[in-house]
C-alpha cells in the first residue's frame, strides 16, 4: 500500500477520533466544573507520562522489528513485557496514596486509564507496523465513539473527573478487543524469554527520553495546578486539548506511515532512497500542519466562544493562539526530526533532546506562569517547542541528516500566507453571529489554500490530480 493511500486511511481514522474528542470538550466543559475537569486533565496527563515510562521500549521493538516485515515474530516478547509492567501498578497505587494528597479514586482512575490505553496502543502499533491501515481505522473510530459514549453516561450519572477517567479506561479495553484476533491470536508466550532483558536495555534510553518528552508536554498544566489551582489547570487544559484535537491528531495521521516506510527503504534500498522518501514526507507534513495551525490561531477566538463552556472561554482566547503556533514546532520534531534517531539507532539522542527541552520548558513555564498567569504558560510552550526543534535539528545532523527541501517548504508557506490574508480580511469585514462567521472563514481559507497549492504545485498536486483523473477516465472506458 503506497504512502498516499496509507496516509488517507490514517487521516480518516484520526479525523473521526478528533471529531469525537471535540465533542467531548464541548460536552464536558459544560457538564463539569473547572475543578472536576482539572482532575481529568491532570489524571490523563499523569497517565500519559506513566504509559510512556512503562511501554515505550515495547513500542520501539514493534517499530524496529515488526515493521521490517521479514523478521522473527516478536509478539510473545511484546505481550510478556506488557504483563510484567502490571506487577508495578499495586506499588504505584500504594505510593501515590501514601505520599500525595490526591483522591484515591482519582489515582485508581489514572492507573486504570494507563493500563487500558497502553494495551490498546500496543495493538494499534502492531497493526500499523504491518501496514494494516483499515483495521487501525476501525479500532480507532470505535475507541473514539466508546470514550465519548461511556464518558457522557458517567458524567450524567453524577460522576466527576475520576469517573471520567474510569469510563475512558473501559472504552479503551473494549476497543482493544477488536484487534485481539488480528494481532494477538497465535502469540507464543514464554515466561523465560531470553530476548526480553536485552530489548529492555536496548530501549531504555528511548523510554526515558519519551517519558520526559511526555512530561514536557504536560509540565505546564502541572505547574499551573501547583501555582494557580486545579480549576485553572482545567481551564488551561481544555484550551490546549481543543487545539490538540483539532491539529495534532490530523497531523499525526498524516505522518503515521512515515516511519515504517522509511525503515523499509533504509533496510532494502539504502540511505538515498530513504531521504527521497523523507523529502516527500516533510512536504506533506508541513503542508498539513502549517495551514491548519495558522488558520486555527486566526479563528481561535470564535472557536472558543462556540465550543467551550462559559467558564472556560476567557482563558481560551488567551491560550489557543499560542498553543496553535506551538503545535507547528512540536509536530515537526516528534513526527519528522525524531525519525533520524531511530534510523541511526541513536536512542541516546532522544534522551539528550528531551532532557534539554524539558529543563528549558519547566523553567520557562514556571517563570512565565508566575509573572503572567495562564497566558505566560502558553507562550512558554511556544518558546519550549522552538528550542526543542533547534536542539533536535543539531542532533539529527550528527545522527542521520534529514532532508530539508527549502523550495518545497517555501511553496507551502506561500500558500499558507495567501490563506491567512483571506481569513483575516474576511474576519474584519464580516459582522455576524460566530457560527456563521466560522462557516464563512473556514471554507474560504480552505479553498484559498487549495487553490494556492494548485498554483504553486505543492506536493506535486497537479500531477497527482491528473493521475487520479486519468485512472477514473480509464475505469469509465472499461465499464463502457
Amino acid at each position: 500500500m503506497n504512502l498516499v493511500r496509507q496516509t488517507s486511511i490514517y487521516f480518516v481514522a484520526n479525523v473521526a477520533s478528533a471529531a469525537f474528542g471535540l465533542l467531548n470538550v464541548v460536552i464536558f466543559t459544560r457538564l463539569l466544573s473547572t475543578a472536576d475537569y482539572g482532575v481529568y486533565v491532570l489524571g490523563s496527563g499523569y497517565a500519559a507520562v506513566l504509559a510512556a515510562l512503562l511501554y515505550t521500549w515495547i513500542k520501539q521493538v514493534i517499530m524496529r522489528e515488526e515493521a521490517k516485515g521479514d523478521g522473527p515474530d516478536m509478539r510473545g516478547t511484546i505481550l510478556l513485557g506488557f504483563l510484567a509492567t502490571l506487577l508495578l501498578f499495586p506499588l504505584i497505587y500504594v505510593g501515590a496514596s501514601l505520599f500525595t494528597d490526591v483522591d484515591k479514586l482519582a489515582i485508581l482512575g489514572t492507573l486504570a486509564f494507563t493500563v487500558a490505553s497502553g494495551f490498546f496502543e500496543l495493538g494499534q502499533d502492531l497493526v500499523r507496523a504491518r501496514l494494516l491501515a483499515l483495521r487501525y481505522m476501525v479500532a480507532t473510530i470505535t475507541r473514539a465513539v466508546l470514550v465519548s459514549g461511556f464518558g457522557i453516561a458517567a458524567v450524567l450519572g453524577g460522576g466527576g473527573g475520576h469517573t471520567l477517567l474510569l469510563s475512558s479506561a473501559a472504552a479503551y479495553l473494549m476497543s482493544a478487543g477488536l484487534t485481539l484476533r488480528s494481532v494477538w491470536v497465535g502469540t507464543r508466550l514464554k515466561l523465560r524469554d531470553k530476548d526480553l532483558g536485552p530489548l529492555f536495555v536496548w530501549g531504555f534510553p528511548l523510554t526515558i527520553s519519551i517519558s520526559m518528552l511526555s512530561l514536557s508536554t504536560s509540565v505546564d498544566r502541572f505547574i499551573i495546578a501547583g501555582l494557580l489551582g486545579t480549576g485553572a489547570a482545567g481551564q488551561y487544559g481544555a484550551s490546549v486539548d481543543l487545539v490538540r484535537q483539532a491539529l495534532i491528531i490530523p497531523a499525526i495521521s498524516a505522518s503515521a506511515a512515515f516511519m515504517p516506510i522509511a525503515v523499509r527503504f533504509l533496510a532494502n534500498d539504502g540511505a538515498a532512497a530513504a531521504r527521497a522518501h523523507l523529502e516527500e514526507c516533510l512536504e506533506l507534513l508541513v503542508g498539513v500542519v502549517l495551514p491548519s495551525a495558522i488558520g486555527f490561531a486566526l479563528v481561535s477566538g470564535h472557536v472558543a466562544d462556540l465550543v467551550l463552556g462559559p467558564d472556560y472561554r476567557a482563558v481560551a482566547r488567551i491560550v489557543m493562539p499560542a498553543a496553535s503556533i506551538a503545535v507547528i514546532f512540536q509536530i515537526i520534531v516528534q513526527q519528522y526530526v525524531h525519525i533520524s534517531f531511530l534510523l541511526a539507532n541513536r536512542n541516546a539522542f532522544y534522551l539528550i533532546n528531551t532532557v534539554a527541552t524539558l529543563a528549558f520548558g519547566a523553567i520557562a513555564s514556571a517563570v512565565l506562569t508566575h509573572v503572567f498567569g495562564v497566558g505566560g504558560a502558553a507562550w512558554g510552550r511556544v518558546a519550549t517547542d522552538v528550542f526543542g526543534l533547534l536542539n533536535a535539528g543539531v542532533l539529527a545532523a550528527i545522527a542521520f541528516p534529514m532532508p530539508a527541501p527549502i523550495g518545497r517548504i517555501a511553496r507551502v508557506c506561500g500558500a499558507t500566507a495567501a490563506m491567512a490574508v483571506v481569513v483575516v480580511g474576511l474576519d474584519h469585514l464580516v459582522v455576524t453571529d460566530r457560527p456563521i462567521v466560522l462557516a464563512l472563514l473556514i471554507p474560504a481559507g480552505a479553498v484559498t489554500y487549495l487553490a494556492a497549492c494548485w498554483v504553486l504545485d505543492v506536493a506535486s498536486l497537479r500531477g497527482k490530480l491528473r493521475s487520479v483523473l486519468s485512472r477514473l477516465s480509464g475505469l469509465r472506458r472499461q465499464r463502457a
